[in-house]
């Protein structure tokens, strides 16, 4: 009877911690079908006109890293205003569904630094600086002062010259 007790126990905490991890959220923030060439080329479109940079986030749906990067540059109020102030945001898919190889190899292969990975581009479209995200991290996430600090450091104004005159 015990031992009974024990499978019915056993198998009540199965389907129930099955139920748990059937309900969690799937999150879609990368898009794996979109044409991220065509969307980089708008946004480059938008930056000259705006004079701004375009800032990728090179990464996918199953990346945990990718997904908290995300929420920091969107939540953080801070830093959601350094970003629409000085870049057009492009979201560039990299999933079995859509690995965008030709795409990263004219960016010069950021994926060389995991996931997710930054890709500075001016607004001419010319790649000026890739970021290996995980210089950004502290702890279990991204450290918001990094963060804004690198979103400063490459910003359109950051690299004027005028802003750095001859001594």
């Amino acid at each position: 009877m015990k031992l009974f007790q024990l499978l019915l126990s056993a198998s009540f905490l199965l389907f129930s911690a099955g139920n748990v991890f059937s309900q969690q959220t799937v999150v879609s923030i990368y898009n794996p079908s979109a044409d991220a060439k065509m969307e980089i080329l708008a946004a480059v479109k938008k930056a000259n006109i705006e004079n701004k940079h375009v800032l990728l986030q090179v990464g996918g749906n199953w990346c945990p890293w990718c997904i908290k990067l995300h929420k920091l540059l969107h939540s953080n109020l801070k830093i959601d205003s350094v970003l629409k102030a000085n870049y057009i945001f492009v979201l560039v898919n990299y999933s079995k569904e859509n690995k965008n190889l030709a795409l990263l190899k004219e960016l010069e292969f950021p994926q060389r630094f995991g996931f997710p990975s930054m890709v500075v581009l001016d607004k001419t479209g010319k790649r000026i600086h890739t970021q290996d995200s995980w210089l950004l991290e502290s702890g279990d996430g991204y450290d918001p002062k990094k963060v804004l600090g690198f979103l400063t450091a490459w910003s359109v104004k950051a690299l004027d010259p005028v802003n750095y005159p001859e001594q």
